[in-house]
């Protein structure tokens, strides 16, 4: 018995003592765990001075994020897809006509010159910008990527990306066809703090979903709670309701998602709660982007993602709102008190275009 305690105190002293993993030196001084991810770094260069404007949080980075969602859902344990493999790019020609994928051409044609000019396939690319991107928001967690995503072999079926006009049972349904919970799809839907329409309004493009376009913050699970007042511009088609604030974009399966029973909860969940937000999206993250994929037969590189900046300010009402503007949806725990801005009712401005 005595040998057995000793052999087991052993053990746990050769676990704490073990060197950390050896790092390998790459050309540029940078250093990785595993080799194959130095070819990053100049990849990483060239999409933040050329892509994201020198490493802002501005609309190619919204639409990079975007593109990663667009992709990888598109993938169906019962219709088939790829997932995240690319095939949005490879086959653009199809996947871009899907009605659910309008405007999503534009970034689509932006990043094809950087994947023909890097070794990354298609469905790498798209995740490591967009993981790129993230990280240039404040208040961002910092992604995971991992590499060797084979090249796509075909497009994607169609009807496999939700629309905002969608029910929350058709919106679950097809999320939890491709793995997703109910509560991994409110956490994917963080990334709305830092997206903005073109096309809900196609007379007001670059309308923010909320006041922080360019922080990664909670005030998307805040804003959305908001009673609408009014339409941001003159033109909201299908899937674009009132909102609460000038100059800000609200969608129908945003606003339905924040209060139905099943999922108002964890959407109430994130209203003041910054890190449960940074740490489930960065999980929900990982798994869309892993969707259709062999993690197996990949290649961590998460280590070459920049580490985001942290967040400076605080979860608030817009000034000019209080609580009594607040359509509080979860029957189990009440609304968290927040503190109003001061000044003037707050008016958005428009993402200006790259």
């Amino acid at each position: 018995m005595a040998f057995k305690q000793l052999s087991a105190l052993l053990a746990i002293a050769a676990v704490a003592n073990a060197a950390p993993p050896r790092r390998v030196a790459c050309g540029d001084g940078n250093t990785v765990t595993n080799a194959a991810c130095c070819a990053l770094f100049p990849i990483l260069e060239d999409i933040q001075t050329n892509l994201f404007d020198g490493g802002e949080c501005g609309e190619e980075v919204h639409e990079s994020l975007r593109l990663t969602f667009h992709d990888a859902i598109g993938f169906s344990r019962t219709k088939g897809g790829g997932g995240a493999d690319g095939s949005i790019v490879v086959f653009s020609d199809i996947e871009t006509a899907f009605h659910a994928n309008g405007g999503i051409d534009g970034i689509v044609e932006v990043q094809k010159p950087f994947i023909a000019a890097h070794t990354l396939t298609p469905g790498d690319f798209i995740q490591f910008a967009g993981a790129i991107g993230v990280s240039n928001c404040p208040g961002a967690p910092r992604l995971d990527f991992l590499m060797g995503r084979p090249a796509p072999k075909a497009a994607s079926p169609d009807l496999l990306v939700p629309e905002p006009f969608d029910a929350t049972t058709k919106i679950l349904e097809r999320f939890a066809d491709a793995g997703f919970s109910s509560n991994e799809v409110v956490a994917l839907l963080a990334s709305h703090t830092i997206a903005a329409a073109d096309l809900i309004d196609p007379t007001i493009p670059g309308t923010p979903f909320d006041s922080t376009p360019g922080l990664f913050d909670t005030q998307v699970f805040i804003e959305v709670q908001l009673k609408g007042v009014a339409f941001p511009g003159p033109n909201t088609t299908e899937g674009g309701l009132m909102s609460p604030l000038g100059g800000e974009t609200r969608l129908q399966s945003d606003f339905e998602i924040a209060r139905d029973p099943r999922t108002a909860c964890e959407w109430q969940s994130f209203v003041n709660n910054q890190a449960k937000m940074q740490t489930d999206f960065k999980a929900a993250m990982r798994k869309l982007s892993l969707l259709g994929q062999n993690e197996n037969r990949m290649i961590d590189c998460s280590e070459v993602i920049p580490v985001p900046k942290p967040l400076t300010t605080k979860p608030h009402l817009p000034a000019g709102k209080t609580r009594a503007d607040v359509q509080a949806a979860c029957a189990f725990s009440p609304f968290p008190a927040l503190t109003a801005q001061a000044g003037p009712a707050t008016s958005v401005p428009a993402v200006p275009p790259s």
